[in-house]
């Protein structure tokens, strides 16, 4: 297991900034700073305040960090829906640094199903996922056959 080190006030600080929806941010930083987090809580507090998960569309690099992405959002949603009302209130204000209202705590606990039933689900994926399913949708315009297919790294070889 690995040792956790308390998080600098100055980086919990930047981080906190960088994962509010209100704030313009870029995050770029070494492996193993922060980064999926900070993208994570800016994802559930985007949804936390009403933001159509059908509106969201998130892309990393690695198929790795998109599933560590989509685990961590959904894991916080799911656990929200089981919380007593003490416990999620200080779930949401750790999140998002203010109390939250009953509307707030209502929506908190609806999202796990929302973010669930969403048409084409909630959309974290690779850059190049997301740039194939733009060439599947217009393929004329990319002067590429209708029907192709992405090559699989085993099959370039």
């Amino acid at each position: 297991m690995k040792k956790a080190y308390p998080i600098p006030t100055d980086t919990a600080v930047s981080q906190a900034s960088a994962s509010d929806p209100q704030n313009s941010a870029w995050v770029s930083a070494n492996a193993g700073s922060g980064k999926t987090h900070v993208l994570a809580q800016r994802v559930i507090r985007l949804l936390l305040r009403g933001t159509d998960p059908s509106k969201i569309l998130c892309l990393t690099y690695t198929r790795a960090a998109a599933a560590n992405m989509s685990n961590r959002v959904f894991s916080t949603l799911s656990e929200w829906t089981a919380l007593g009302d003490i416990e999620l209130a200080a779930s949401i204000e750790a999140l998002d640094g203010r109390q939250p209202d009953r509307e707030t705590m209502r929506r908190a606990r609806r999202l796990f199903g929302e973010a669930l039933e969403t048409p084409g689900g909630l959309k974290i994926q690779t850059i190049h996922a997301f740039c194939e399913s733009v060439l599947h949708q217009f393929p004329l315009e990319a002067n590429i056959p209708a029907h192709f297919e992405m090559l699989d790294p085993q099959m370039e070889a």
